[in-house]
C-alpha cells in the first residue's frame, strides 16, 4: 500500500489548487492521511479524486472540513498497520511517550500543526509529521510524507521535498 502523507496545506491562503509536484506523488497513492489544517473541504475533494482520504481537525479548518468527515483524534487500520491521526502532538519534549498514551495500540502516529517534517521512533512506536506542502515557514523546503505498508510492516517512510 502506498500512502501519501499531507499537512497543514492552509488553503485558499497557500493551497490555491494541487501544487504539479505533489500531484506526481498522489497518482501513485492507495490512500492519503492529512494531518489537518485543510481550512476549506475544498482541497479534501480534490484529494479523494486520486486515493482515499482520511483526515483530522486542524485548529485552522473551518467548519465544512468537520463535515466532510474529520473528527480531532482518528485511528485506522492500513494494511494491517495501526495508525493514529492527531493534528496538534504538542510540544517536542516528551512527545513521543505522549502519543505513546494517546494511541497506546498505534504502530504510527501521523500529526501536523508545526510545519516541522519530523519521523522519530521509540517505544514500539513511530511517530510522523510531514512538514507543509505550501508553508514551509522556517524550512528549507515544502515538503510531504511518503509511506509504504506491506502486511501490516511499515517497510519505507521518508519525507521528500516538494518546493
Amino acid at each position: 500500500m502506498n500512502v501519501v502523507v499531507l499537512s497543514d496545506t492552509h488553503a485558499p491562503r497557500r493551497w490555491k489548487s494541487c501544487p504539479p509536484a505533489v500531484a506526481e506523488h498522489l497518482k501513485h497513492a492507495d490512500v492519503i492521511l492529512h494531518g489537518g489544517d485543510v481550512c476549506t473541504a475544498d482541497v479534501l475533494d480534490e484529494l479523494a479524486e486520486y486515493a482515499r482520504v482520511y483526515v483530522v481537525f486542524g485548529n485552522n479548518d473551518r467548519q465544512d472540513v468537520a463535515d466532510w468527515g474529520a473528527p480531532d483524534v482518528l485511528e485506522v487500520d492500513l494494511a494491517g498497520l495501526r495508525v493514529g491521526m492527531i493534528h496538534d502532538a504538542g510540544r517536542a519534549q516528551g512527545r513521543l511517550a505522549r502519543m505513546r498514551r494517546r494511541f497506546p495500540s498505534a504502530d504510527l502516529v501521523v500529526f501536523g500543526h508545526s510545519h516541522i517534517p519530523m519521523d522519530e521512533s521509540g517505544d514500539r512506536l513511530r511517530i510522523f509529521n510531514p512538514g507543509s506542502p505550501t508553508d514551509r515557514r522556517r524550512q528549507p523546503h515544502g515538503t510531504i510524507g511518503l509511506l509504504r505498508i506491506d502486511d501490516g510492516t511499515l517497510v519505507d517512510a521518508r519525507i521528500v521535498p516538494v518546493t
